[in-house]
């Protein structure tokens, strides 16, 4: 048994000598790795930023943009409701004595109001859509039925006499002789 042992050692000690033997023949000190040429440049990686702004870009559907260009909405309405100057046109809008004037005021409110979540907004799309809400509000002061004031050189139309209406019975009588 202890010769079959120091058989199996010797045979071990063997081949690891002749592993290290070739291992020095093989490597040269004087022998230099030939480079590998890189055959394409390093990829190209955007900043962190400039993916946030892609993806805040790109549109998540119909419904997701009108959520956010709600949000975003109602943030510019909070940041510009507590502002003096429109809590005071607010207030001389509601305090008008007739309504002429409280539709002057409320105009000048809203374009105040408008006017300044329009500076704060950061989208176009958003400034678009506080545009349309303001026409949205500004078309609701107008009077359907009272002439404009940019209508004021246009001549009152003159009224249409009305048609006199005879007795029918007498006309049909008469239509038969």
């Amino acid at each position: 048994m202890r010769d079959k042992i120091k058989l199996v050692l010797s045979a071990g000690a063997l081949f690891l000598a002749l592993q290290i033997a070739m291992a020095q023949v093989a490597t040269d000190s004087n022998l230099q790795a030939p480079e590998i040429p890189t055959a394409t440049p390093p990829p190209n990686v955007p900043e962190r930023a400039q993916i946030d702004d892609i993806f805040k870009e790109t549109s998540l559907g119909k419904a997701a943009d009108e959520r956010r260009l709600h949000i975003e909405w109602r943030q510019l309405q909070n940041e510009v409701a507590n502002d003096r100057d429109i809590i005071a046109a607010k207030r001389a809008a509601d305090t008008a004595h007739t309504d002429l004037e409280k539709r002057e005021r409320l105009r000048d409110y809203y374009n105040l109001y408008y006017g300044r979540m329009r500076v704060r907004a950061r989208s176009g799309e958003m400034k678009t859509a506080l545009d349309q809400l303001k026409t949205a509000h500004l078309s609701q002061l107008t009077q359907a039925r009272v002439r404009h004031e940019s209508d004021g050189e246009l001549p009152t139309p003159s009224p249409t006499p009305k048609k006199k209406k005879g007795n029918k019975h007498v006309d049909k009588f008469r239509k038969e002789n």
